[in-house]
């Protein structure tokens, strides 16, 4: 029963912190450091989702850090994929 009652709980929370930004009467205005600070929300998603695969294989980290290298240098995403996956496949044969 404890169990249930955690996954409904947790269900109810998530669905009413996504929903809060919905629902919100049309003249309300969001406060100014929210909307700053939704403005790292996508970065911080996409490092949550790479950082961990990154760590997680020994020829997976020096592609990472290829990537990195050719993002900061391009800025471009096409060069930082071709970049890590070039690289991945590199050090993949390699190893």
């Amino acid at each position: 029963m404890t169990l249930w009652l955690t996954l409904i709980g947790m269900a109810v929370v998530t669905f009413a912190l996504r929903a809060f930004f919905l629902v919100l009467p049309p003249g309300l205005e969001t406060p100014a450091f929210i909307r700053r600070a939704l403005r790292y929300v996508p970065a911080a998603v996409l490092t949550a989702i790479w950082a961990p695969e990154v760590a997680a294989a020994d020829e997976r980290l020096p592609a990472g850090v290829v990537a990195i290298a050719a993002a900061w240098r391009w800025r471009r995403t096409l060069a930082t994929i071709v970049a890590g996956l070039a690289a991945l496949h590199l050090f993949t044969w390699l190893i």
